[in-house]
């Protein structure tokens, strides 16, 4: 008879929005991609977020009272624990290494902030991302050597944690094919140019410095007020989240063409996408940037920051464009060519990142248990 094999994944930290996806979907394909012999335990911050049979879990719901209390926990109460457990595989599913005693340990980084280089002036409208930079720089450095592979999910971003952290098993996972937000089909597109009805170009993101959303204001107060008012430009801030939005909002709020229409639920962001006429994402920084999956899965144009990310989340797709990410003009250019019905898309076509590298969910599972 075959020993029974024991899978830890570790991930109280998520409990809502995209994280929680990430964790429910990468439980989804354990338990389809592992045979029986395989239990697969979940350490969650609550029990009832997890609702496939296969999984067993096991709720901390003290783990988000403090970054010294999650930090207990991952370096002191989880060594206690996989005593217990004695885990032949224990995967964190979020950045930090616990102490653990395991067969083999990995860990999954998805957090780039350590590899941004934040200016005086994002400083001072975002004075937390400073200092959030500076501890994940440190955190992801103590204990990473235990790990007998860190996973990342772009090229660029194994390059950066090559330099830094000096691992020598870094995988590259690409985040399984994203459904359309609230599995949303693509609504018939107007014919652009119509009497009366302007393009809408949606920019779907929390107002933090590093996005970049002012990138986009400007190039929309550079542009003819005749020209912007043919032009429907909706971000999902409304002024109220922090020191960055009320600036955006102070300053642009105004403008002819931009609209902040504050944060959406997962069905107004379906019908938010199925209705737009193309996705814009300027960002300068991201570990993936889903809003670009998204849209790739609708078939929307896409306008996106000419920075490795976006090259690697495009992959291969016809209607993109690649735009510097910081020049208004380049973006008005490009503004002022949709509404005119003169835009061309150049398209893409991109190769996979060199092994290790996992596609999905499944084969990074794969990758992580082979030989256990």
């Amino acid at each position: 008879m075959t020993a029974r094999k024991r899978l830890v994944v570790s991930a109280v930290n998520f409990s809502e929005g995209g994280p929680l996806t990430v964790l429910i979907e990468s439980l989804d394909a354990a338990a389809a991609t592992l045979g029986t012999e395989w239990e697969i335990v979940a350490l969650v911050h609550d029990a009832g977020l997890i609702t496939n049979p296969r999984i067993r879990t096991l709720a901390f719901p003290d783990s988000k009272r403090s970054w010294l209390k999650r930090l207990q926990l991952e370096w002191q109460g989880f060594k206690a624990l996989s005593t217990q457990l004695q885990p032949d595989l224990w995967v964190s599913l979020h950045d930090i290494t616990p102490r653990v005693l395991a067969r083999r340990q990995a860990v999954y980084c998805h957090n780039p902030s350590p590899f941004y280089r934040i200016t005086w002036r994002e400083a001072l409208l975002e004075p937390k991302f400073v200092l959030f930079n500076l501890f994940y720089a440190q955190l992801y450095r103590v204990f990473i050597q235990r790990n007998a592979a860190v996973v990342v999910q772009q090229h660029w971003l194994r390059q950066a944690f090559s330099r830094l952290y000096r691992h020598p098993n870094i995988i590259v996972a690409h985040p399984g094919q994203q459904p359309a937000p609230g599995g949303a089909p693509e609504a018939p597109r107007r014919q652009e140019g119509s009497a009366g009805s302007p393009m809408v170009l949606l920019y779907p993101a929390l107002p933090r410095v590093f996005k970049n959303i002012e990138v986009v204001c400007q190039a929309m107060a550079t542009l003819p007020e005749a020209l912007a008012r043919r032009l429907d430009v909706r971000f999902t801030l409304d002024g109220s989240e922090n020191r960055y939005a009320r600036h955006l909002v102070r300053r642009y709020g105004s403008t002819p063409g931009v609209h902040f229409i504050g944060r959406q639920s997962r069905s107004q962001m379906a019908e938010q996408y199925a209705r737009c006429d193309a996705v814009l994402f300027p960002s300068k920084l991201e570990t993936w940037g889903l809003p670009i999956t998204e849209a790739k899965t609708l078939g929307k144009p896409l306008l996106v920051a000419d920075l490795p990310y976006a090259h690697e989340a495009v992959g291969t797709y016809d209607k993109v464009a690649f735009i510097a990410p910081t020049d208004p003009k380049a973006w008005a250019a490009a503004l002022h060519g949709l509404v005119n019905g003169t835009w061309r898309y150049p398209g893409q076509t991109a190769a996979p990142p060199a092994a290790p590298f996992a596609p999905d969910w499944p084969a990074l599972w794969l990758l992580l248990t082979k030989g256990l």
